[in-house]
């Protein structure tokens, strides 16, 4: 079985995610592929848009095949050009000159995020979650995150970044993650019609219907995760009333200390920044987290032996070292 499976059918070059047991983590070799039919697609007149769907019932895409990388680092491996291909691919994606139409049915986190919302069309059902979980191994939100989360609503991308949070359909529109919403229902004939070289806005229009009410408020989180430090958001949302603020404690809890303070510096940088800077800042700062004891820890708490028990170092908020937090992320 081919863990991508391209085609082109009604103008349409198709990329299917098609690793289900796995929920689509992301291979060196899905990325090749995916970079491959992206470079092939790009001049050819035959094709006039891309779509990227999933074969799995239940996800887009759960991330990269972090388990792959820890197994290098342990190893003594060199795992840098699995992200520099992966980043490569990425940039391809956001800078594609034809219409990228991303339907995500399901859970889409970590490394999925790269391969649907640099698109131009990023189409969510009901069941759609986006996350970018990484403080919880370690590392940091990559693939361009940090790009797109720095220009999301006050706040928005500092509570996704710094705890993990799951976004679904109704805020994912409301904060610009999203552009589209379709029925879960809908979406196989929504993805059948686009092969058969139907309109793109007309399809949509057509398999389209009354997505989810957004529940962040978006004031409250702007009030909190706006504030001008990590310091400071993270006693603001100790403090805050809300299922949101409780969830954000929650996922605080295991999140990796260093990670949290990483991610505010480079999700506050970002706005300022463009992608490609973005995906080279991400990948230094990626690399030295990877190579700290928290990246092998976390992967094992939360992967591999999942008791979500992580023994991080520096252990809490407080211990944090803001020397070592700036040589990290470059001063």
């Amino acid at each position: 079985m081919t863990d991508i499976v391209t085609s082109v059918s009604g103008g349409t070059g198709h990329i299917e995610l098609n690793r289900p047991k796995a929920l689509n983590a992301l291979t060196m070799d899905m990325v090749h592929a995916i970079d491959a039919a992206l470079q092939a697609w790009e001049s050819d007149d035959a094709v006039t848009r891309v779509l990227l769907t999933s074969a799995s019932p239940k996800a887009y895409c759960a991330g990269g095949d972090i388990r792959a990388i820890r197994d290098q680092v342990v190893a003594g491996e060199d795992f840098t050009p699995f992200f520099r291909d992966e980043y490569e691919m990425n940039l391809r994606l956001a800078e594609f000159p034809k219409p990228v139409i991303a339907l995500i049915d399901g859970v889409n986190m970590g490394g999925g995020v790269g391969v649907s919302i640099h698109g131009s069309h990023r189409v969510v059902s009901e069941k759609a979650l986006i996350a970018m979980p990484e403080v919880a191994i370690g590392f940091l939100p990559d693939v361009g995150a940090t790009y797109i989360l720095g220009r999301l609503p006050e706040g928005v991308g500092e509570l996704m970044g710094m705890t993990a949070a799951r976004i679904g359909a109704g805020d994912a529109l409301a904060v610009g993650l999203a552009t589209h919403f379709v029925p879960s229902e809908n979406m196989g004939e929504l993805k059948d019609t686009l092969l058969e070289g139907g309109d793109l806005d007309e399809s949509l229009a057509r398999f389209g219907g009354t997505a989810p009410a957004a529940s962040l408020p978006l004031d409250q989180v702007a009030a909190v995760f706006g504030l001008g430090s990590a310091p400071e958001i993270l006693a603001a949302v100790g403090q805050a009333d809300g299922d949101w603020a409780a969830t954000a404690r929650e996922q605080l809890a295991t999140a990796c200390p260093t990670s949290v303070f990483v991610t505010f510096s480079l999700v506050r940088k970002a706005a300022e920044r463009t992608l490609p800077q973005c995906l080279a800042e991400e990948a230094v700062v990626g690399a030295k987290l990877i190579r700290r004891p928290d990246f092998v820890e976390g992967i094992r708490a939360v992967l591999v032996d999942k008791t979500r028990d992580p023994k991080f170092s520096p252990a809490s908020f407080d211990e944090i070292d803001p020397q070592e937090i700036a040589e990290l992320v470059g001063g």
